[in-house]
């Protein structure tokens, strides 16, 4: 049972019953250090089989607890869903699906793990738009239609909705422009000046409207596309946000991909033993928080290690941080453990160059509830995995997307890597991962 949110940092409520519960209420432009966590009941998941993973697993969701509280029956959710999924498959070619995992053999025999272990991959590249993205959307989308057939929000009707907008230039931009488009809903979508241009035209294709984002002489430190994001919100637009500070739903149904991995697992027939390890590359913080808290609803407590380039690594920062002052209390000195990265180095891994790891408070408990730690990876770390994912797998996976399994390269005593002191979790600091251990790593956006 799911009884709404309560801040992290400062402890305020929010009730299941609230229509948008996007934002801490003492959040203000000030003071951006909160963030809204779900206040929910211990489960026992016994999903349908139900191809929709939404679903499937519908009943675990906070939105349907929304939905439940102001009288919509299980049945009409279910319809809801599926009206979503179909809406988006007109536009995408693919509606919700559960996606592929299972134990990479190829690319273990690489990695000189025995028969005992391996390299279990959770492919996500064939989801919707290409990446695990949409999955963070899905509570929202669902939470507003299911508001406007209620009737609990403010706007009439659909020609009176205020604007969805999102600050990205890449996957997280495209689920949300492909959703949105999917319903009709009007989108705006902050990017940099320097935005890959073949990403602005397909989200020019799907309607979005694009907001160019330079850096303003009187801006704060921090990405000005976020910035420029923000003011939107402020004046009335609904933050379409995979960032769980600006948008705490994102953080409900983001988890379905750690449920849905610690199903498959357990069902996986060529399955040995438990899960020892999960490898989540980290830019904004929002997948490592949900992949790791779903595994952990199945009772599975991998170690999570949250993967970020040596150029721009503001969370082994935080954890650094957050282990001085004490990890139970830093979220209440949020100042103290996170601040923008400066300057960005740049990498192939574009999409996890976030200056600030905005959900890093449910990466840094995740992290010390399951005896796991940052890994911290160079450049030739992020190609040298890229590589192998291509060659050893049959997933056209990107350099963002594969960069989870640079992590694993380094626990793995991969050649070389210990000869630069920017890489850590390697075998100098006795936490080698042992070749009989069960790794997780997810591929998600594929090669363009």
């Amino acid at each position: 049972m799911i009884a709404g949110y309560r801040c992290a940092a400062c402890g305020a409520t929010v009730d299941i019953v609230e229509p948008l519960p996007f934002r801490c209420p003492n959040a203000t432009a000030a003071d951006r250090h909160h963030v809204l966590r779900l206040v929910a009941s211990p489960v026992t998941l016994r999903p349908s089989d139900d191809p929709d993973p939404f679903v499937a697993f519908g009943p675990y969701l906070a939105w349907r607890a929304f939905a439940g509280s102001h009288g919509m029956r299980a049945d009409a959710c279910d319809a809801l869903t599926r009206s979503l999924s179909r809406s988006v498959a007109q536009v995408d070619g693919r509606g919700f699906a559960w996606t592929p995992f299972g134990r990479a053999d190829r690319l273990s025999d690489a990695l000189g793990f025995s028969s005992a272990g391996g390299v279990w991959v959770k492919d996500e590249t064939g989801n919707v738009s290409g990446s695990h993205k949409a999955r963070h959307l899905v509570s929202t989308l669902l939470q507003l239609l299911a508001g406007e057939q209620l009737g609990v929000l403010a706007w009439r009707s659909t020609g009176d909705r205020p604007k969805l907008a999102i600050a990205s230039c890449g996957n997280a931009a495209l689920a949300a422009a492909t959703m949105a488009a999917s319903i009709g809903w009007p989108l705006d979508v902050f990017v940099p000046p320097s935005a890959d241009a073949r990403v602005v035209a397909r989200l020019g294709e799907l309607g979005a409207v694009i907001v160019v984002c330079p850096r303003r002489a009187d801006d704060l430190p921090g990405d000005p596309c976020v910035h420029r994001f923000r003011e939107a919100v402020a004046r009335g637009s609904i933050p379409f946000s995979v960032q769980g500070p600006e948008n705490a739903l994102c953080l409900d149904s983001g988890r379905t991909l750690g449920w849905e991995v610690g199903l498959q697992y357990t069902r996986d027939p060529n399955a040995a033993g438990t899960l020892d390890r999960l490898f989540v590359q980290v830019g904004g913080g929002a997948l490592a928080t949900c992949a790791a808290t779903g595994l952990r609803d199945h009772g599975i407590v991998a170690r999570l290690h949250a993967v970020q380039t040596a150029g721009c690594a503001p969370l082994a920062r935080a954890w650094q941080q957050a282990n001085s002052i004490g990890v139970r209390t830093a979220p209440t000195r949020w100042a103290e453990c996170m601040w923008p990265w400066e300057p960005v180095v740049d990498s192939a891994a574009t999409g996890i160059l976030d200056d600030e790891t905005y959900d890093w408070v449910g990466v840094v408990d995740a992290m010390a509830g399951s005896g796991g730690q940052p890994a911290t990876v160079t450049e030739h770390l992020v190609a040298e995995a890229n590589a192998l994912a291509l060659a050893r797998t049959d997933i056209a996976v990107d350099p963002t997307g594969s960069a989870g399994l640079a992590g694993v390269l380094l626990g793995r005593g991969w050649p070389d890597v210990s000869v630069d002191p920017a890489d850590t979790l390697g075998p100098s600091d006795g936490r080698r991962v042992g070749r009989d251990e069960n790794v997780v790593v997810v591929f998600s956006g594929r090669t363009r």
